[in-house]
């Protein structure tokens, strides 16, 4: 009998980093990112992507920030020799983030290497970055089960537009013979991500992500992240990255089916 855990949802997993789970989900949690590596490594992408440092530790700022401080710090619990490697350093994120916090230093993802902004030349290497690692974590198990209906597609697509003001068709996004998954907005450096998810029942999972940007427009490049290609380029409002196990030819060949139908 298999002993490979169930991945989390990133939704059980951060809220766990927010501690509002029960004694017996935060147990069970704990026991899967001892056992489970990319467990690990995931619940500490989410740890670093998502939690707005600014506004947590806005309040420490204003009096007496060392004494408070110490004193969360000094309520960590040791962490257990058989924890992994990744969420082991998760805690030492955290420990250096207080740290950096009580010596009056301004903590933000940039200071600390996690992340950046969506401006300038930062939007064309940083986001991708982040992307790449979080899909590399995907499996074809996790985006197993059935394509969507068109107007399920819609709804979901729908969700991508405010902030991102993204008006997509499931027509517009359809990639030819790779079946759509979810479209969903996430989160990265308090900007929001919008994440298109697909399965190529060839080479596994694949994604379109999408920020908005005041970059300009880029011509379509091709890098290769976490073992995978990127085929990423931008146009005046927005930047777009398509990221998959594909061949370069491959993905360079959807990409511009999807540049000649996205326009944003």
């Amino acid at each position: 009998m298999s002993t490979k855990h169930i991945m989390p949802s990133d939704e059980e997993l951060t809220a766990f980093i927010d501690g509002e789970l029960g004694a017996e989900e935060t147990a069970r949690i704990e026991a899967m990112v001892e056992a489970d590596e990319a467990v690990a490594e995931r619940l500490e992408f989410l740890a670093r992507a998502s939690l707005p440092y600014k506004q947590a530790f806005a309040p420490l700022l204003d009096a007496a920030p060392q004494a408070r401080l110490e004193a969360m710090v000094s309520a960590i619990p040791a962490a257990r020799p058989a924890r992994p490697a990744a969420f082991m350093s998760r805690r030492g994120f955290f420990g250096a983030l207080a740290a950096s916090v009580v010596a009056g230093i301004a903590v933000d993802r940039a200071m600390i290497g996690v992340g950046a902004s969506f401006s300038g030349k930062d939007e064309n290497s940083e986001w991708r970055a982040v992307v790449a690692e979080y899909i590399s974590l995907y499996t074809p198990e996790t985006l197993a089960g059935p394509v969507p209906p068109r107007d399920v597609q819609a709804a979901q697509l729908a969700s991508l537009d405010g902030d991102l003001r993204l008006q997509l068709s499931p027509e517009q996004v359809a990639l030819p013979d790779i079946d759509f998954k979810r479209a969903q907005i996430l989160q990265y450096d308090g900007k929001p991500l919008a994440q298109i998810a697909y399965l190529d029942p060839e080479t596994g999972p694949m994604a379109l992500c999408i920020v908005a940007s005041d970059g300009g427009p880029k011509a379509p490049d091709i890098e290769g992240r976490k073992g995978m290609n990127v085929v990423y380029w931008a146009n005046a409002t927005h930047a777009f990255m398509l990221i998959g196990h594909a061949p370069v030819d491959r993905m360079t060949e959807i990409a511009d089916a999807v540049r000649s139908k996205i326009s944003v």
